[in-house]
């Protein structure tokens, strides 16, 4: 006790919360929502409190029943619950006592001021157990635990008092505290059934305390009505009772069943998978799906950007789907002249094609659905997450293109290429897993060390990805692109070996498919793999 005294519940600004704001007598409020305990200073003028409260125990009033909350006499008696009459023969407040743990003796004593709901103290409360502790013995197989003692009382008069229950001392924000205090006595029960208001402030109190518990004894029971009290003065006593029964076993967040998997089955859309444009890349990955990360790798100037080109447009043409792209090496002209090219089957990049043109192929093009990021050469780490995360969230865009990775670390002041690269990777892993986003980046390889380099059509390998193994372990399919540029034969040179290196969905890797690039047309497409007459120089 302080010498400030208890006056009123108020709303609290900063939580929302109805009445979980407490004013004292010198002005000085705090709130006791768990996750909250916003505080207010004191004004410096006393606020009129119309009950004197004093430090000495108060033992008055009669044992009685509590008609309007439907409370027996004998479940008042039993938690040695008094009460006191008005001149008008109405309740005015409501004794709740506190015993010693060691002792068993009285030691302090909630009181309820019916009108206007207000609560003060007598007494102390050092030793105290929680209310109601004091008539049970340990070891018993059933305990509930309530949020207030009007909840105790209401518990016990729905079970006839045929299971213990208690209640925390001190509301929900101290509602760990409380458990930590009398964990023995709690431990003690074979199964304990936390039973707090089914409000916010409630909620968050039964999640900070079920860990405390032993794992499968803690119960968490969500009321239809806000507390056990307002349900046994709805008269829903049976609703209570089955919601207590079929309290289920805490289970900390991110632990499934078998059922869980079984539920996310049945709601997930029949075949969610979206095929390549080319058919035997499919054949060894099955398409590529939301909330996977497919990474392409290969050496400088193999056509990676060209391929990202051919997905961009192969999204925009077979789906509804919005589609996000953040080419970094080059500006949102291009990158859109790019997809543009593919419908026109034309690079339009050149100077063969005129402005007129370019113009009349983009305009066929839908600007509500394609979204390019004009990052003027910022590629600040956080700046670029942010932008991803509103593609994927403000713009509902399904898929997202980051082309490429080594351009992010290279923007950073960071002497660790390694550290910097698992930063990144581990933070574009959470984004796809967050937003479901379907996320094709682009990574470099490190220069190979005494074989054929990978622009002379060089095998790809996992190792060779430049600067982090990250990048290997958080992408859902890895694949690279061979193509020996320098080979004498023209058709050679143009054709591109798609590898897959790591395919978590199917586990199948190897090489999938050859594609050919069309200079006339700037289309990439799908051929049979090179003769083995030149395979000796491929």
């Amino acid at each position: 006790m302080s010498e400030s005294t208890f006056v009123k519940h108020e709303p609290c600004p900063a939580c929302g919360s109805r009445d979980n704001l407490a004013r004292y007598s010198d002005g000085h409020a705090v709130c006791f929502s768990a996750g909250c305990g916003h505080y207010q200073k004191s004004s410096g003028e006393p606020i009129e409190v119309e009950l004197k409260v004093t430090k000495q125990l108060e033992k008055t009033g009669v044992v009685a029943a509590i008609p309007d909350r439907r409370i027996s006499q004998a479940t008042a008696q039993k938690y040695g619950v008094t009460v006191e009459y008005g001149p008008d023969g109405k309740i005015t407040k409501h004794h709740y006592p506190y015993f010693d743990k060691d002792t068993g003796d009285q030691i302090g004593s909630k009181v309820r001021i019916v009108d206007g709901k207000q609560f003060y103290a007598t007494g102390q409360f050092k030793n105290a157990g929680l209310f109601g502790q004091h008539l049970f013995r340990e070891g018993g197989k059933y305990l509930t635990i309530v949020e207030g003692e009007a909840d105790a009382l209401a518990v016990s008069e729905m079970f006839d008092g045929k299971w213990p229950v208690v209640s925390i001392r001190s509301g929900a924000a101290a509602a760990a505290k409380d458990i930590k205090e009398n964990l023995e006595f709690i431990e003690s029960f074979e199964n304990v059934v936390v039973c707090f208001d089914n409000d916010k402030a409630g909620q968050d109190a039964a999640q900070a305390v079920m860990p405390l518990l032993s794992p499968n004894k803690g119960k968490n029971v969500k009321l239809a009505l806000k507390d056990a009290g307002e349900m046994l003065k709805a008269g829903k006593v049976r609703e209570f009772t089955q919601e207590w029964w079929n309290a289920k076993c805490y289970r900390p967040d991110g632990i499934v069943t078998f059922d869980d998997i079984i539920r996310e089955i049945e709601e997930e859309e029949e075949d969610n998978s979206i095929p390549y444009p080319w058919q035997c890349l499919n054949e060894l990955t099955y398409g590529f799906r939301p909330s996977e990360l497919v990474t392409i790798t290969s050496g400088s100037g193999m056509g990676k950007s060209q391929i990202l080109r051919e997905l961009e447009h192969y999204l925009y043409t077979t789906t509804d789907d919005n589609i996000g792209v953040m080419a970094l090496e080059e500006v949102p002209k291009r990158s859109g002249l790019g997809i543009a090219s593919i419908m026109a089957e034309k690079p339009l990049h050149l100077p063969e094609a005129s402005k007129a043109e370019k113009i009349e192929w983009l305009k066929k093009l839908d600007a509500s659905r394609v979204f390019f990021w004009k990052h003027f050469g910022s590629t600040d780490e956080d700046n670029l997450f942010s932008r991803i995360r509103y593609m994927a969230k403000g713009l509902d865009c399904k898929w997202i293109i980051l082309d490429h990775l080594s351009i992010i670390v290279s923007d950073q002041e960071i002497a660790d290429e390694r550290k910097a690269i698992d930063s990144i990777m581990t933070k574009l892993r959470t984004i796809v897993q967050e937003t479901g986003v379907g996320l094709f980046l682009v990574s470099h390889l490190r220069r190979p060390s005494g074989q054929k380099g990978h622009e002379e059509g060089g095998q790809i390998s996992l190792s060779e990805l430049r600067g982090s193994a990250a990048i290997a372990q958080l992408s859902d399919i890895v694949i690279g692109l061979e193509r020996d540029q320098q080979h004498k034969d023209e058709e050679i040179r143009n054709t591109t070996t798609v590898r897959v290196l790591k395919n978590r969905f199917s586990g199948l890797t190897g090489p999938a498919c050859w594609l050919r690039y069309d200079k006339h047309t700037g289309r990439m497409s799908e051929v049979a793999c090179p003769t083995e007459s030149n395979e000796s120089e491929f």
